[in-house]
């Protein structure tokens, strides 16, 4: 194949991918240093449609340094349509890391662990993966530093830390050949490219990405996982019984004293630069809104953000599904509560069939990962599930009804949901049982009393609070 024709093929296989919007492609190009990617990238992005191509190729920002580390990536995974290519991305990250010995043998292969998880979940949700690995042997490598040292044109491509990944050559082919391994999956295969000079270099790298852009993506490996013992204190719906309302007076000096608890304690959480994410999730008309509002009362508004998820937008449809909560994760030391969150996908979207039983399968083992990774980076999270009996939500639906300024909170899917009542109460404790987890409990809060509910709300995210403030000393 010509130059010309693979670039017009390649073009044209692009325009292709964003007029149809079924699926997006990340090339990932990563591999020992002084092998060209930076000159193979800058003249692969003039022969594509830029405007639907991304090209990452920075380290972590200060912002992105106060998240989880995957957020930064996620946060940039291209919309259906588009190309993302990533200069090293993920790994080199763990590569270099590793090679420089800021990530221990096991830290090392948990970040691979992670990588597989995360390719998976892009795989799944239709992001074709195209990663290659630039070989050089070390001989070479020295050679062609020294040339473009000696060139004033190109001197500035032989600096610090291109001399630094010559000196670790041999742990950086050893490390890559056991990331290649331990990363191999059918929607994610490597491929290795040897050295070339930058113009046959650019010409492999755009016939793979075109075999990919006019190749079907092979069907993810997708393990369902089984689903754990009942772990001791797993919430389930129907246990226990309702306590007598709270009167008015009582009421408001309680809700007086948590809510000064809740400052003090969110106050010390920014000082320490302590994330926390509460997710709301419970039965229609149980009291979400208003418990946020007791929440949100105590804090500083600067300091917290309210998510309200409803259905996905068409940019969020254009992405895996948890992009859209991965990118409103807070940074350290802020307050994200989400008004519904992404257990819909094992909820609504389960029951009602807006997701394949495999998709909402899949799930499970996704949300587990995400919330695995909050942790890791040192946040809080408070699971709260608000459940009242379904005799009080007809009575609150009917009372919404007949009240003007609140007929807007009821709508024909409240009533259609309220039909599938049975179908929800058992997802709702398979839920609790595929996802109480240490560090990432869930708390269920009754709710018929609506008093009593917000006071409950107030005091699990204290406790929960409270007890990180402890742990960290």
């Amino acid at each position: 194949m010509q130059k010309e024709t693979l670039r017009y093929r390649l073009l044209e296989a692009q325009l292709d991918l964003a007029r149809r919007q079924e699926r997006a492609v990340i090339l990932l190009l990563t591999g020992h240093a002084a092998t060209h990617k930076g000159a193979v990238v800058n003249r692969l992005n003039h022969w594509l449609e830029n405007r639907h191509t991304e090209v990452h190729a920075l380290g972590p920002s200060s912002e992105e340094q106060s998240r989880p580390y995957w957020w930064r990536y996620w946060r940039r995974v291209p919309e259906c349509g588009r190309v993302g290519i990533f200069i090293h991305g993920w790994y080199g990250d763990a590569l270099f890391a590793r090679a420089e010995r800021r990530l221990s043998p096991g830290a090392f292969q948990d970040r691979l662990a992670e990588i597989r998880a995360f390719e998976a979940a892009l795989a799944a949700e239709g992001v074709v993966l195209l990663k290659l690995w630039s070989d050089i042997g070390r001989r070479e490598q020295r050679r062609h530093l020294v040339e473009l040292q000696q060139d004033p044109a190109t001197a500035w491509q032989a600096g610090v830390s291109e001399w630094q990944r010559h000196g670790q050559h041999a742990a950086i082919e050893a490390l890559g050949r056991r990331l290649r391994d331990d990363t191999e999956a059918p929607h994610a295969p490597w491929q290795r490219l040897p050295f070339r000079e930058p113009g046959e270099q650019l010409f492999r790298v755009g016939r793979a990405l075109l075999n990919t852009l006019e190749s079907p993506p092979a069907p993810p490996e997708t393990a369902l996982g089984d689903l754990p013992e009942e772990a001791a204190g797993v919430p389930s719906l129907g246990r226990g019984e309702a306590p007598a309302p709270l009167n008015k007076t009582a009421y408001r000096e309680r809700l007086a004293r948590a809510q000064a608890r809740l400052a003090l304690n969110a106050r010390e959480l920014a000082r320490r630069r302590i994330p926390v994410v509460v997710a709301f999730e419970g039965h229609d008309a149980a009291g979400k809104g208003g418990s946020i509002h007791r929440v949100t009362a105590a804090l500083d508004a600067r300091q917290y953000r309210v998510h309200r998820i409803a259905a996905p937008s068409d940019e969020e449809r254009l992405r895996p599904w948890a992009w859209r909560f991965w990118r409103r994760l807070p940074a350290d030391g802020r307050i994200a509560l989400f008004d519904r969150s992404w257990y819909g996908r094992v909820l609504v979207e389960r029951v009602e069939g807006l997701a394949r039983e495999a998709q909402w399968q899949r799930a499970f083992g996704e949300i587990t990962q995400f919330e695995q990774q909050l942790l890791a980076h040192g946040g809080v999270l408070i699971k709260l599930f608000l459940a009242i009996d379904k005799d009080e939500q007809l009575r609150r639906f009917e009372a919404r009804a007949a009240t003007p300024h609140k007929r807007h909170k009821l709508t024909d899917e409240d009533w259609r949901n309220r039909e599938r009542w049975d179908d929800y109460r058992g997802a709702i404790d398979e839920m609790f049982a595929r996802t109480h987890l240490p560090g990432a409990e869930w708390t269920l809060v009754a709710c018929d009393d609506k008093r009593r509910a917000r006071l409950a709300v107030l005091e699990a995210v204290n406790e929960r609070l409270e007890a990180r403030l402890s742990s960290a000393g």
